[in-house]
């Protein structure tokens, strides 16, 4: 055996061992308390592997409300726990929080297909993780009827997407540096959209075709914005059009900015969209974060320490919208 045919098999033993671990800390649980429970939805639009977070000491016959959190390009369903620690206040405030995971050979980056609508293909991805939301609700104690859904990047644009085919199993939606809904329709499109290009129809009514999505809705759930000043991926113009057009569909009419800024982290420039008295819309605009989760973990990707905390505000804000569905 010669020397090259000796380092050809060293570097092909090193690249195996490289994917093993990879695919090892995939399905390792994150640290903390509860359950680390994988599963696997089939819909139209193909096979997704999950994960679900289910809370310790789930008492026999008790529902807890479901987060769905939708990773961004480049990220696993695991890191994306790891970034977001949803976790952790998950175990605190007793609520399952469901992972699913974009296939790589539909997509090699991990992106979810939030832009394809020409062809069905993004609608037909909705429709699969839908699936995975109905089977969660069947196989374990959620409640259907306090159920979110919260992306970063291509995961924000997916939730959007959902929300808006089926606004009526949805109590709230969180974007964090997404695109805004209905700006793209086709991969033609979606870079320009990412680039802040192509902005949104805005729908004539508050009854109508929204978002420049097929379907005819009557409600939309209320939505929180987050989206970083410096954002070189997705344009920040995306913030500020995505709250105008859900607003719009809402009838929600913007109130006075106002900056928040705590301790030593980046500030932001909060806006509230309200209709009668009821925020409908949340813009949160934060200054210096780039794309990456807000208030993340450190040393994890699309994760920047130093901004406010995303995942306590989007906690905050769910459950406000749980709080208010069950009153009325």
């Amino acid at each position: 055996m010669n020397a090259l045919t000796k380092a050809t098999l060293r570097s092909g033993k090193r690249i195996a061992t490289q994917v093993q671990r990879a695919a090892a800390e995939q399905f390792k649980p994150p640290r903390g308390p509860g359950d680390w429970l994988p599963g696997l939805a089939l819909g139209p639009g193909g096979a997704r592997r999950y994960h679900l977070y289910r809370p310790p000491d789930v008492p026999r016959g008790e529902r807890l409300p479901l987060v769905v959190m939708l990773h961004g390009c480049g990220q696993t369903g695991r890191n994306f726990a790891a970034s977001t620690r949803m976790n952790l206040i998950a175990a605190r405030e007793r609520f399952f929080v469901l992972y699913p995971e974009q296939d790589r050979l539909v997509h090699p980056q991990g992106c979810w297909n939030w832009y394809d609508r020409r062809s069905g293909k993004a609608d037909a991805e909705a429709a699969t993780l839908m699936a995975a939301i109905d089977q969660v609700c069947m196989l374990y104690p959620a409640d259907r009827e306090r159920v979110a859904v919260v992306g970063l990047s291509a995961g924000a644009g997916m939730a959007a997407l959902m929300t808006t085919r089926y606004p009526v199993r949805f109590k709230a939606v969180a974007m964090h540096s997404g695109v805004a809904p209905g700006a793209a329709r086709s991969p033609a499109t979606a870079l320009g959209a990412m680039r802040g290009r192509h902005v949104p129809p805005m729908p004539t009514t508050a009854v109508g075709k929204a978002m420049g999505a097929a379907a005819v809705f009557t409600t939309l759930p209320p939505l929180l914005v987050l989206h970083g000043d410096a954002d070189l991926v997705v344009s920040a113009s995306n913030a500020m059009s995505t709250a105008s057009v859900w607003a719009a569909a809402t009838s929600a009419k913007p109130g006075i900015e106002r900056t928040v800024q705590r301790g030593k982290r980046h500030p932001m420039r909060v806006t509230e969209f309200k209709r009668g008295g009821r925020t409908f819309v949340m813009l949160c605009e934060i200054a210096g974060l780039g794309h990456a989760w807000s208030g993340g973990a450190p040393r994890q990707p699309f994760s920047d320490a130093a901004g406010p905390n995303a995942s306590r505000l989007i906690w905050s804000f769910v459950s406000r919208q749980f709080k208010s569905a069950a009153a009325t």
